[in-house]
């Protein structure tokens, strides 16, 4: 699936990934590959982006919205720290 973080200033990340782990504001949730539409708002903590053979990446995000839809994964954040 591709991956997409956006800030307010800037793209902080896009790639392919495998999983994705977001700190939802109801509590924290993994989106696979292939993953059912979804969009759901973020609270502060980290997003975990897992490229399989790349490794992991964190970025810590200060809330947000995700949406995910055709296998593409949209990350609005209000501020990546």
């Amino acid at each position: 699936m591709h991956i997409e973080i956006i800030t307010p200033d800037k793209k902080v990340f896009a790639g392919e990934a495998i999983s994705a782990t977001f700190p939802g504001t109801e509590g924290s949730f993994q989106v696979l590959d292939q993953h059912a539409p979804l969009v759901s708002t973020l609270g502060r903590g980290d997003v975990v982006v897992d490229s399989g053979a790349g490794g992991k990446q964190t970025f810590t995000v200060d809330g947000g919205v995700v949406e995910v839809l055709n296998n593409q994964v949209l990350v609005l954040a209000e501020a990546v720290v």
